[in-house]
């Protein structure tokens, strides 16, 4: 026996030995062992399919709120340091329009104001849009769902969820009350006289048309109206609060925006939509990498699980072990037994946990429905997130790096077992046999 060889690969298969034995002590088996190695593939696949259905879903909403929010609001914003409206803004457009990297640009009015609707007040917001055609910052035309997109007059746009929540449908007339009207009735309230001739009358603009932006604090909370009803709204007379621009490439707004505040008057400031929402963007950002940090840990425990397999079998396989030794297998050879049984846990739960999780992606929006007919459990309601459905982006490389990781921890955690099951010496592990 002491001039033995180990064979390198199993007679009559092409399979390497050590991958061989590792697959013979991955064999369904009625024993504790067994459970733990099941328990192992399971953690693997749930750590894997957890992480890709988080990130994706993460990554979708990240997404689908930079499109919202580039769809909706203007890519640099300028407008007056104090905060003050802006007069004289004819000789502003041109300057910014001849700027480089600037497509358009256009007068902006936005504020509170307050709607009635058969004796309902509700508080929100009104947006000025050109009269004639589209919006050549904000192509507003592709949102409109139901009605038409007419501003001329005394016309008025409002979100969809707006227009459930009040019962308002194009054709309906509500009234608004803006600044002015406030302002006035403040006023008069103070000085005590009650003389309505000096109180602004609030418009009262009949409903025209209903849009969807799928942003749900949008559709809830804002009107569109022409800029002459936003100036009378707001008793600004031949005033804006600022102009809005729209620059070829949203990601270089940082870069347009250093330009034009190099040329704008010092009164003025540019401000870009990531600089309107930056502490919404960062906490996104924190929040994805506490998700991933944490989310990592149940791979670890599964690796753990994996760990503690393997150790067990190195006791029960100790005469095994030895009497592979002693027939002529070097320590390379053992420990690859083990190592090959990490790298077919690892593998086997990256690839069950990959296809579970992009078959999760795919009915996740099916399956939130299901949970709310049938348990009424609402899983991202549109009120807290501002989705209406769950948004998810796949990206092929995160998935691969997921995978990857999967398979180099399952290996890691079985390099301890090994390397313990190579330095076993055949004399030790053969003494009672």
């Amino acid at each position: 026996m002491t001039g033995a060889v180990f064979p390198a690969s199993v007679p009559g298969m092409e399979l390497p030995v050590e991958l061989f034995l590792a697959l013979r002590y991955l064999r369904p088996r009625r024993s504790f062992v067994s459970v733990i190695t099941v328990l192992s593939f399971l953690g693997v696949t749930l750590g894997v399919m957890v992480l890709i259905v988080v990130l994706s879903v993460m990554a979708g909403f990240r997404q689908r709120l930079d499109d919202k929010i580039i769809g909706f609001n203007a890519h640099i914003t300028v407008a007056m340091i104090d905060g003050e409206v802006l007069y004289d803004y004819d000789k502003v457009l041109d300057l910014i329009k001849k700027q480089p990297g600037v497509m358009a640009a256009s007068t902006l009015i936005r504020g509170p104001v307050m709607v009635q609707f058969q004796n309902k007040m509700t508080p929100a917001f009104i947006k000025s849009v050109p009269v004639e055609g589209d919006d050549p910052v904000l192509p507003l035309r592709q949102y409109l769902i139901m009605g038409d997109y007419e501003l001329r007059g005394d016309s008025v746009l409002v979100g969809t969820e707006w227009s459930k929540r009040n019962g308002a449908f194009p054709g309906d007339k509500i009234d608004i009350f803006g600044n002015a009207f406030l302002q006035a009735a403040l006023a008069m309230s103070k000085g005590g006289k009650a003389d309505n001739r000096n109180l602004p009358l609030p418009e009262e603009p009949i409903i025209r048309g209903v849009f969807q932006t799928g942003q749900f604090d949008y559709d809830l909370n804002f009107l569109l109206v022409s800029t002459e009803m936003a100036q009378h709204i707001w008793g600004m007379e031949d005033a804006v609060h600022g102009i809005a621009v729209r620059v070829k490439d949203p990601d270089q707004a940082e870069l347009v925006k250093d330009q034009l505040n190099q040329v704008l008057p010092p009164e003025l400031h540019a401000r870009t939509w990531m600089d309107d929402n930056r502490d919404l963007f960062n906490a996104i950002a924190t929040e994805r990498v506490v998700m991933t940090f944490i989310l990592f840990f149940v791979m670890l425990v599964a690796a753990f699980g994996l760990c503690s397999t393997l150790i067990t079998i190195t006791v029960q396989k100790s005469r095994e072990i030895g009497l592979m030794k002693a027939l002529g297998a070097n320590d390379l050879q053992v420990s690859g037994v083990f190592l090959f049984h990490g790298v077919v846990v690892g593998v086997v739960g990256a690839v069950s946990g990959t296809i579970s999780g992009l078959v999760v992606l795919h009915f996740r929006n099916p399956f939130r429905d299901f949970l709310l007919h049938v348990f009424h459990i609402q899983v991202f309601a549109p009120s807290v997130y501002g989705q209406t459905s769950i948004p998810a982006v796949i990206n092929p490389v995160s998935v691969a790096l997921i995978a990857i990781s999967a398979v180099v921890i399952c290996i890691l955690a079985a390099l301890i077992p090994a390397v313990s099951a190579a330095r076993l010496a055949p004399a030790r592990a053969l003494r009672y046999e």
